[in-house]
This record gives C-alpha cells, sequence and structure tokens, in this order.
C-alpha cells in the first residue's frame, strides 16, 4: 500500500492540554516519516475518525494512540472504516510496546524516582480479558528497563485500585498518554505514592514508535 497520509485516532478528552498532545505527538510523527499527519478522536473532541476518513481518497494508515486493547479497539475503530472514502489500513493499539516503557522510565526520573525503586503502574482500565494481558505485559517492558518491581493498578474495569497497591515507598507511572479526567484521578488517588510521573505526552519514544508502526502498515510488515 502506498499509503501519503497518517491518521491517528485518541480517545478525546473535554481538556484541552489533553487534546493538544494527540496533535503534538500525530505532527511530530509526520514529520519524521515526511508525510501529512491528521490527528482525530474517538469522543470528547473533533475531528472524529468518521470525519477524517470521509474528507480525502488517499491512501490512508490508521494509527490507534489508545495503549491497550478494549472496546474502542474492538468495535469502535473498525466500524468507523466504512466512512473511509479511499484505502485504509487500521492498525492496533500502540501498547505494549518497550519504546513506551522507555518513555514511562524516562517520566519516572523527572519525577525524582530512583532505578529499582518499587513502581505502581496505573492504566485507565478495561473489563476486556486482552487489556488485561496488554497491561501485564506493558509492566514487564518496564520492569524490565527499570530494574525494580512493577505493579499494575486501573482507574476503572479490572484489576486491583491504586489505592490497594500503592505505597508511600513506591513511584506511580502513569499508563496515560495525556492529562484528563483518568490523570486527574489519579493524582488524586495516589497522593501518598513517594512519587508519581507525568503521563507520556508527546515523549520522543512515543513519536518514534507512532512513525515506527505508520510505516509498518503502510509497508505491510508487522510491527515489532
Amino acid at each position: 500500500m502506498s499509503a501519503t497520509r497518517l491518521v491517528t485516532v485518541a480517545h478525546g478528552t473535554r481538556s484541552a492540554a489533553g487534546n493538544r498532545v494527540a496533535a503534538d505527538l500525530t505532527a511530530a510523527a509526520g514529520e519524521l516519516l515526511g508525510q501529512p499527519a491528521t490527528a482525530a478522536y474517538v469522543e470528547l473532541c473533533a475531528p472524529s475518525l468518521p470525519e477524517v476518513l470521509a474528507a480525502s481518497d488517499e491512501p490512508t494508515v490508521v494509527v490507534p494512540l489508545l495503549l491497550s486493547t478494549g472496546h474502542h479497539v474492538r468495535h469502535d475503530l473498525p466500524a468507523a472504516l466504512a466512512t473511509a472514502r479511499g484505502p485504509v489500513v487500521l492498525g492496533p493499539p500502540l501498547g505494549p510496546h518497550r519504546l513506551l516503557a522507555q518513555a514511562q522510565a524516562d517520566r519516572l526520573r523527572e519525577a525524582g524516582a530512583e532505578l529499582g525503586q518499587p513502581v505502581v503502574m496505573v492504566a485507565a482500565g478495561s473489563r476486556d480479558p486482552l487489556a488485561t494481558r496488554d497491561l501485564a505485559r506493558a509492566a514487564a517492558h518496564l520492569a524490565d528497563l527499570w530494574g525494580g518491581p512493577v505493579d499494575v493498578a486501573t482507574l476503572g474495569g479490572s484489576g486491583p485500585r491504586p489505592g490497594d497497591v500503592v505505597t508511600g515507598d513506591c513511584a506511580v507511572s502513569p499508563y496515560l498518554l495525556a492529562d484528563g479526567h483518568f490523570a486527574d484521578r489519579l493524582r488524586e488517588t495516589c497522593r501518598d505514592a513517594a512519587a508519581v510521573a507525568g503521563v507520556l505526552g508527546p515523549h520522543p519514544a512515543v513519536v518514534r514508535l507512532v512513525a515506527e508502526r505508520a510505516e509498518s502498515l503502510r509497508s505491510g510488515r508487522r510491527s515489532a
């Protein structure tokens, strides 16, 4: 597929700053690839993925800016492809991936956490059993890089809540792309942690992952 356009799709939030993360990340990935790039959203922000896909008949690759498998990945995004005017290929969620773990480790260090310190990785959460699998693998990637134990907590869906596992000697690693509702809840529920890292944001490792994912979809290769 000779794709000339990259479209990303983030969840969307009522936080303007949170939505800018997706736009900035997409622009940086497009610049890295040397091709046009547009950010779309599932909800709470425009443009929507169906709107973007219907606006052009260019060959398109769609890279979800979602970190785990869940309802949006398995249902909403595939359904949106019906609006596409041209050829389109939809990729998997960004995570789990070692480049996300690299971004997490950098954010932890920025927050003052020390290598090897116990970490709780906090995600939005999902009832999808594949999301639980994805989070376990993401935690394993981070543990390998961090050199210390990494537990998982979720703010919703399946899994323990931060209050069940966060202690005063651990650091918290948000497994969240941008600020918004879940990031606010995380900071509220993790006040007792020794350190709370920032969200992933447009970290260079995340930009690289989006670009690599787009290129693998364009060329028909499986992404690492």
